[in-house]
């Protein structure tokens, strides 16, 4: 009998292939090695420690790794998915699917990602990597021969070497590429429950039903992404909204997450996904709704009320769907009663679902689907941030002066950079004004952020009088003409008196829905100032004797127009 690792050499020469066949007589043996080695379902292809993803030519392969690779240096960078960069079997050791002494491991070649994940596990430490361009996974292979024996009959060939059939064409990525489903252009987050009170059995069950969620939701390019997060202990981002936006990917990757225990800590996993999981550099599409479905088994250890009202803020729309919520004589050991109302973005019965089991969840899958993708119901994704429209007014007279004029430009483009400004969100605009008016950019000329700004700090300085008042009338008229009220606000800076009546005007404003905020410098008469703000009065009156002074605004005002967006709407 001679043991698979022995073959090492038997690929490697002519002489030593004729040296098996000395001691192997068998013909039936010989087809073996020649005819299947290197196919995914034959004999391990041996590699080293250090063979990476890259030096391997078969999109699909089963290796064969030697024993001790923990104690070489090997390279690894990913978490579950590994950069073809990474070492082969140090990445099966770190994923649990080899253990130190070696043996086979089936390696799936990927496409290239964003934000490969550093972790530790298993004695190896893998290290995070921004972007690269090819990807793998691993798995433990299944029926792999791990041995020859030499009790053949010459006459038939023993069911191992029988002729492997012919691999199914694997499909071009590019016919394979999916735009998804237009109508659920949505960022979704799933947080699911990886507690120990969901056991391992239940645990199964949950990822054949997110698995099959996530189908029906069918992600794609222009579709919806989602990112998955466990909740335990500590909350594990598992993968991000830009890993994984074709539906094969997706599918593998879930069914590849591993089951962790300890803790139904979900109001972390609910603040940790809140706090980063939707960022742009995170792979958060800007003016996408933004929505984070939480998978409960029973009820929570921790407390949801803080993570859900931070959720509610950021303009995530949080659904909470319990399974086999707590029986009667349960209550008693559940920390919070009212949980599922306060998890919520609100409590109004459509972003709470209930599963009575596990065993039940198919047809459950599509009415779940149709309620993420709801569209005009998300009433948490309109925020002040990526809603409000927002007018600024700029005295340019000659007592303001060049310098000063470009303190006014900056501190106004620190308000905008608060805001998310999308042809999809919120919008601004500038007018400037001396004894003319001139309108400078208006809120659908510049469909970005930055445009937006650049915009701004481009603005040339006019000089000449102050009249305040005709200023307000021209942009109410001029600027906010093709937009609804509820969610339009003025900002008006200027360091003067104003040789007209602004009274007058600012009030027809604020009947036509206009919020107004007044920013006076150096000697802008109080009573003026306070006559264009709106109601109250001093929360939308600001003053400071110098220009410098200006930036220390800069949050009052975001923070009191978010303020007044939140109340009025």
């Amino acid at each position: 009998m001679f043991i698979l690792s022995n073959l090492r050499s038997v690929c490697v020469s002519g002489a030593e292939m004729s040296q098996l066949s000395v001691l192997l007589p068998l013909t039936g043996l010989l087809f073996l090695v020649s005819s299947t080695f290197g196919s995914e379902s034959s004999v391990p292809y041996p590699v080293t420690c250090v063979t990476r993803g890259v030096d391997l030519m078969e999109d699909r392969v089963v290796v064969l790794c030697p024993p001790d690779c923990t104690q070489w240096r090997v390279s690894v960078f990913g978490t579950g998915i590994y950069a073809s960069v990474s070492s082969v079997c140090g990445a099966a050791i770190h994923r649990g699917v080899l253990r130190p002494s070696g043996g086979p491991v089936r390696v799936h070649k990927l496409q290239g990602r964003h934000n490969y994940m550093s972790s530790y596990a298993h004695g190896i430490q893998s290290q995070a990597l921004p972007h690269w361009t090819a990807s793998f996974s691993l798995t433990k292979p299944v029926n792999v021969p791990l041995e020859l024996t030499s009790e053949t009959s010459t006459t038939a060939l023993p069911a191992a070497a029988q002729p492997a059939k012919k691999p199914l064409k694997k499909p071009s990525v590019k016919k394979a590429l999916t735009g998804g489903n237009k109508d659920c252009q949505m960022d979704i987050a799933m947080v699911i429950d990886s507690s120990n009170n969901i056991g391992q059995r239940r645990f199964n069950l949950q990822k054949n039903f997110v698995a099959k969620l996530a189908a029906m939701l069918k992600v794609g390019s222009t579709g919806p992404h989602i990112g998955l997060i466990q909740a335990s202990d500590s909350p594990r981002t598992e993968f991000l909204l830009n890993n994984y936006t074709q539906p094969k990917e997706l599918l593998f990757a879930i069914k590849e997450l591993a089951y962790l225990g300890g803790d139904t800590n979900i109001g972390k996993a609910i603040m940790h996904t809140a706090e980063t999981f939707f960022a742009q550099e995170k792979g958060g599409r800007r003016g996408h709704p933004r929505v984070m479905m939480v998978l409960v088994d029973g009820w929570p250890s921790d407390d949801l009320e803080q993570a859900a009202v931070l959720a509610r803020e950021s303009g995530i729309n949080v659904f909470l769907v319990s399974v086999a919520k707590p029986a009667p004589e349960e209550l008693p050991m559940v920390r919070d009663k009212d949980f599922m109302k306060k998890a919520v973005c609100k409590d109004n019965g459509f972003f709470n679902y209930l599963i009575p089991s596990w065993f039940s969840t198919n047809k459950h899958v599509k009415p779940l689907a149709q309620r993420l993708c709801s569209l005009d119901s998300l009433l948490c994704s309109k925020t002040c941030y990526n809603s409000v429209n927002i007018g600024f007014l700029i005295d340019g007279s000659s007592s303001v002066g060049e310098g000063n004029f470009q303190l006014v430009l900056d501190f106004l483009a620190g308000i905008a950079s608060s805001f998310d400004i999308s042809d999809v969100g919120a919008r601004v605009g500038a007018v400037q004004f001396t004894y003319d008016q001139r309108l400078e950019f208006g809120l659908f000329d510049h469909s970005n952020k930055d445009e937006s700004i650049n915009a701004l700090r481009r603005i040339p300085y006019m000089s000449g009088g102050t009249s305040t008042g005709a200023a307000i009338s021209y942009t109410t008229q001029n600027l906010f003409r093709r937009t609804g009220p509820g969610r339009n606000f003025l900002i008006v800076v200027t360091d003067g008196q104003s040789y007209d009546n602004v009274r007058d005007p600012a009030m027809v404003a604020q009947k036509q829905g206009i919020t107004m905020y007044s920013v006076g410098v150096a000697w802008a008469p109080m009573d003026d100032l306070k006559a264009m703000a709106s109601e109250p009065k001093d929360s939308h009156t600001f003053f400071t004797r110098e220009f410098t002074g200006l930036a220390e605004f800069v949050p009052l005002l975001v923070r009191g127009i978010c303020r007044d967006f939140t109340e009025n709407n």
